[in-house]
């Protein structure tokens, strides 16, 4: 489990890798939200390409994100997800709330 950061005007890019599970889900929370604190960024992306496995927990994540930076007035986007990825958010009914495959900002 990692994450890295890419930052590009108010936009945070968090490039998620390895498994998101009931484990990893609170270590990836802790390391964005640090992120999220320290540059208050408009729009966070969250980018799956590299997330081999997620459960549940994962729904958690996103979710928890999102409310965090619409507190700040902002919004969050996911990219890249694997099929997976996406039939876990619909089965949760998320998929119009958080999916998009076109988030507003870029991710270098």
């Amino acid at each position: 489990m990692s994450v890295t950061f890419t930052r590009s005007d108010d936009v945070l890019c968090a490039l998620l890798s390895g498994e998101i599970d009931h484990h990893t889900a609170a270590d990836m929370r802790m390391l964005i939200d640090s992120e999220m604190e320290r540059t208050l960024p408009k729009t966070l992306i969250l980018d799956f390409s590299e997330v081999q496995f997620m459960d549940s927990s994962g729904i958690g994540l996103i979710l928890g994100r999102k409310k965090y930076i619409e507190a700040m007035n902002g919004a969050v986007f996911i990219k890249n997800t694997p099929s997976y990825v996406r039939k876990i958010i619909s089965l949760a009914g998320l998929e119009r709330l958080i999916l998009s495959d076109k988030p507003k900002g870029k991710c270098e």
